[in-house]
């Protein structure tokens, strides 16, 4: 629609390009680019930029440095070939925040729209990209202020900048704390409250505008210290995510493109200059980002992508050259067409390379699935958590405490709210509505449950300092389970934990729930990507592991028969023995016929040496035995976890063993199918009523076994089974 297209048609410009309209679009993109920076504040996972600082800054000095270097080796050939006047120490400074600067909201977008935007590579972009952004806003403050400020008066500047900030970050931390506490009983905030919020940002944006100052880094620091546990931040991610993604980014950005005038190039000189400016930005950028990835040790593709993706421009650039243009600070009208066209250009250059590479390299940036047996306990944990009803929240709550760890081990964990949509009412709905009906008056969707699931989780956040990012899914039941799997892949979870489709009665007899959540349970089994557990429920004696502020202490037991899912059960406790409000305790259970081979020790109180004799007669003994040895020695020998060994001699030895210790712990981790057809579990699913938790599994969440703990089954990934796709599930 710009210059380069149909406005070159006499009546298409004089309908966009009048006189006035200028100010109008440099209004329209302050407001716009006010809010997509808050909402990228809010959005941004701040512990993590916090936790890797350091190869985030390290990544986006090196390119911002290369840059710097390329820009001042061509600024005076460029100074001289678009025949400009004025200070070429500003053309330099122009010329530098265009090739250093990496628009952040793009490269947000871009990173989401091909869902990597949670993997590691893709969050330190994101993060290298605002500490590159921040550096250009730095240059940007000097290019603004170099007629008129002398260097004690940057400094006051700085201060006051921060200073008005600063005051406006607590202003809302209160404002928020008040309004959560005014809506208690409401899902939502009310959207007079919402503008009110909206209203301080833009007053605030206003004000460091009229000072001199650009809003940018000031609307992303208010977005990101904004407090993230309540109904207030809740709201404004409802509310503006919807028209900011769909609405407001193409407009700003195909704002940028507008102003574009390709056609400029035909002459020779200004495409000269144009190649030298394109080169010297991929120059800086790659030389740069590289020289940063070898000093971090990171592989060299990821290192090429980075370095692509810091390459994205179209944001504080396009400011820099706007107040140029205005301030008159360099006379030359090529140079800035040359330089709006090196922009644009690079943007749709680059975009198109990344998309290619991301799909290219899927084996380094695609979801990797995590076999907790191998797992590191001390790298990052992202445990996604369903619910469909209040009920099993603070269990699910105390389960992502316990598996919390020390504090200084990451965890991202999600809560899901399944939403069944009847099937009557799905034709009557708005897109919108379906993905997101809080957007709908009615709030048909959820009820009551949402208020009370937004309660615990305010409540679980204040207490233990730990966010659980919230996610609704409004679908059928017969595509509930692929909604768990899509939200599973796209945040690369390690682990799914489903609630049970039984819940427990006053009387504390579990009573059958609705079948389509058992449906969605096998079917999110079977097609999972990552390891799947099925938590069943037994109320608060069990459920609520407490967090991090209580005091009690709560008992653990993993049931250990051997196989593939007993291994991914003792690997996910690794992180349950880290936390010093539980006591854990491996129980292995051995056969009879292998009582001479075995220690038969009780080691529970960690005092006593055990001699492992790893038996060499199959593969999963081995392993078993191998795991088993890893994991005494790390966590049993040195007092965090207890160990004891069951002989027994059939299925009706392993169940009376289990009623034995039945009020014992208040929580069983359990593998889902052990090894198969086992002497120790032999006869106990002659009564099976739920296969899809295992013999052991089925018997604990058995009426006849009469239990206060609750039961965690967890199954580890399986390819093949995954792999396989059932027509009734298209």
């Amino acid at each position: 629609m710009g210059p380069s297209g149909f406005s070159r048609i006499k009546s298409v410009e004089q309908f966009f390009i009048q006189s006035y309209n200028s100010g109008y679009y440099e209004f329209m993109a302050l407001i716009f680019r006010t809010i997509i920076m808050f909402l990228i504040g809010l959005e941004t996972d701040f512990p993590y930029l916090m936790r890797n600082i350091r190869p985030a800054s390290i990544i986006a000095c090196g390119s911002s440095l290369g840059c710097t270097v390329f820009a001042s080796a061509v600024t005076f050939l460029v100074f001289q070939e678009t025949a400009s006047h004025g200070s070429s120490f500003i053309m330099a400074l122009m010329i530098i925040i265009t090739l250093a600067n990496a628009a952040s909201p793009i490269v947000v977008r871009v990173a989401a729209d091909l869902k990597f935007g949670t993997s590691e590579i893709g969050k330190l972009a994101i993060s290298s990209s605002l500490i590159a952004d921040a550096y250009a806003v730095f240059l940007l403050f000097i290019l603004s202020e170099y007629k008129s400020t002398s260097i004690p008066k940057w400094i006051f500047f700085f201060f006051l900048y921060f200073l008005i900030v600063g005051i406006v970050i607590v202003i809302n931390m209160y404002l928020a704390n008040w309004l959560n506490r005014r809506n208690r009983n409401k899902k939502y905030l009310g959207n007079t409250e919402i503008f009110i919020l909206v209203a301080i940002l833009y007053i605030t944006a206003m004000a460091l505008e009229q000072l001199g100052f650009s809003s940018i880094i000031a609307s992303f620091l208010i977005g990101s210290m904004f407090p993230r546990g309540g109904k207030a931040a809740r709201t404004l991610l409802i509310k503006l995510t919807y028209p900011i993604h769909n609405f407001i980014f193409p407009i700003y950005f195909g704002n940028h493109g507008f102003r574009a005038n390709i056609t400029k190039l035909k002459n020779l000189r200004n495409f000269m200059v144009f190649c030298i400016l394109i080169l010297s930005s991929i120059g800086g950028k790659i030389v740069g980002t590289l020289a940063a990835c070898f000093h971090l040790k990171i592989p060299y593709r990821e290192g090429v992508l980075l370095s692509f993706m810091m390459n994205l421009k179209g944001h504080v650039d396009i400011l820099a050259l706007t107040i140029g243009l205005a301030n008159e600070l360099v006379t030359s009208q090529n140079f800035y067409d040359v330089m709006i066209a090196t922009i644009i250009v690079n943007t749709l250059i680059w975009g198109p390379i990344v998309a290619f590479m991301v799909r290219r390299e899927s084996d380094i940036i695609g979801y990797r699935q995590i076999y907790f047996e191998s797992h590191n306990p001390e790298t990052e944990l992202r445990i996604l958590t369903c619910v469909h009803s209040p009920r099993p929240v603070a269990t699910m709550l105390g389960l992502v405490a316990a598996s919390r760890g020390p504090r200084e081990v990451p965890i991202t964990p999600y809560l899901m709210h399944l939403v069944e949509l009847p099937g009557k009412k799905k034709t009557n709905l708005m897109y919108n509505q379906r993905e997101d009906d809080e957007l709908s008056d009615e709030d048909d969707y959820g009820g009551n449950d949402v208020v009370e699931i937004n309660d615990a989780m305010d409540m679980f956040t204040s207490e233990t300092g730990l966010l659980v990012n919230q996610i609704k899914a409004v679908s059928p039941f017969s595509r509930m389970h692929a909604d768990v799997c899509n939200t599973a892949e796209d945040i690369r979870a390690s682990i799914v934990v489903l609630p049970f489709h039984k819940h427990q009665r006053i009387d504390g007899k579990l009573e059958n729930g609705k079948q389509g959540i058992r449906t969605t349970n096998q079917k999110v089994l079977r097609h999972a990507p990552c390891s799947v557990a099925i938590l069943i429920d037994r109320g608060l004696t069990a459920g609520c592991l407490n967090p991090s502020g209580s005091d009690s202490l709560q008992h653990i037991a993993i049931l250990f028969f051997g196989g593939p899912d007993d291994r991914e059960a003792l690997g996910f406790s690794k992180r349950l023995g880290m936390d010093h409000h539980v006591n854990l305790t491996i129980i292995r259970f051995l056969p009879s016929s292998s009582r001479g081979q075995i220690s038969g020790v009780n080691i529970a109180h960690k005092t006593d040496d055990v001699l492992m004799a790893i038996p060499n007669d199959e593969v999963e003994k081995e392993t078993d035995s191998a795991i088993l040895a890893d994991f005494h020695s790390r966590y049993v020998a040195t007092g965090q976890v207890g160990y004891v060994e069951k002989v027994v001699e059939n299925g009706a030895d392993t169940a009376s063993a289990l009623r034995d210790m039945a009020e014992m712990y208040s929580l069983f981790i359990v593998g889902k199918d052990g090894r198969g057809h086992s002497i120790l579990t032999t006869g106990m699913s002659d009564w099976e009523e739920c296969p899809e938790l295992g013999k052991v599994g089925d018997f604990l969440a058995s009426p006849e076994f009469d239990i206060s703990g609750s039961v965690l089954v967890v199954q580890q990934y399986r390819p093949s089974k995954n792999d396989d796709s059932d027509d009734d599930d298209k």
